[in-house]
């Protein structure tokens, strides 16, 4: 390990312990996801390394909102620990920043209640997906999209999306090996918008299951090439099995996008994207495609 650089912004007060809640932005091309894995690089390694060669502290553990996959990015992954550090917040972020590599940002940074916990009280998450629908690759975007070279219905694909919606047992969509006491979620809202040559989907919920997001957007793909019909979603939902759904979509297309809390932990968090009294505008999360404070009221 290499040896602590201290920039200044220490308190003097003695320390106690405290929770600080991360906002990470990050590229997922050269991950093995976030969780760790013995001589794998994964998100969770290199953030919580950083973290350790600030603070000092190698017993450090980091929570994150959700494991991403191999390939898979994040522009809004929450993430926590406890340390008692005794860092300002405004000289952490930067601080961190320095000892992380370059395709991963500490975009935010705030001090929260013991009580929260970044998986366990988050209330809706939402993920983008994007494919790139035409005929010629992108050398510049080839590690962030899925390009589909054969055009796409996409009145088709948003009606097979609409059956999303609503709770649902979504085992049929779930990916292998995966261990969780129920596979039933619920999807708030679904949309796909063209850019041009690009297509988004997103989908907002409560949760979701491994590879889930990945597994819808390979079948609706398929709606969207005429292989199935809009109306075979109910069908493959009450099928209850992986086969009856499509095929797994590449991971370069999916990032986690926004992550909502209950108050007070959802402006403790926006708070701490402002820094020296100028706020941070993550790209992508600022349209609000699903906000369950504004569409359903707070929830806790």
């Amino acid at each position: 390990m290499l040896p602590c650089i201290l920039p200044a912004g220490l308190d003097d007060a003695e320390p106690g312990m405290r929770t600080l809640a991360l906002i990470l932005e990050y590229d997922g091309s050269d991950f093995s996801g976030w969780q760790l894995q013995p001589g794998k690089r994964t998100v969770h390694a290199v953030v919580r390394d950083a973290i350790v060669r600030l603070v000092g502290d190698e017993e450090v553990v980091v929570h994150c909102s959700g494991r991403t996959d191999a390939g898979v990015h994040a522009r809004y992954q929450v993430a926590h620990f406890h340390t008692k550090s005794s860092y300002r917040v405004d000289a952490f972020r930067g601080a961190v920043n320095h000892f992380l590599p370059r395709d991963v940002a500490l975009v935010g940074v705030a001090e929260v209640p013991e009580s929260f916990h970044a998986r366990r009280r988050a209330v809706s998450k939402t993920y983008a997906y994007r494919i790139l629908n035409r005929r010629q690759p992108s050398a510049l975007d080839r590690l962030r999209v899925w390009h589909v070279v054969k055009p796409l219905d996409m009145e088709a694909m948003r009606a097979a999306a609409r059956h999303l919606t609503g709770r649902h047992d979504f085992v049929s969509f779930q990916g292998p090996r995966a261990e969780v006491r129920t596979t039933v979620r619920t999807v708030h809202a679904v949309g796909f918008e063209r850019q041009g040559d690009e297509i988004v989907f997103r989908i907002a919920g409560d949760g979701f299951l491994k590879q889930m997001v990945r597994n819808v957007i390979g079948t609706l793909v398929e709606v969207g090439l005429g292989q199935r019909s809009p109306e075979d979603i109910p069908g493959i939902i009450s099928a209850c099995r992986r086969s009856a759904a499509g095929m797994t979509a590449p991971p370069q297309g999916l990032y986690l996008e926004r992550v909502y809390y209950p108050e007070p932990f959802e402006s403790m968090l926006r708070d701490g994207l402002v820094f020296q009294g100028e706020g941070t505008v993550l790209c992508g999360t600022e349209g609000d495609f699903y906000n369950p404070h504004v569409h359903r009221g707070d929830a806790d």
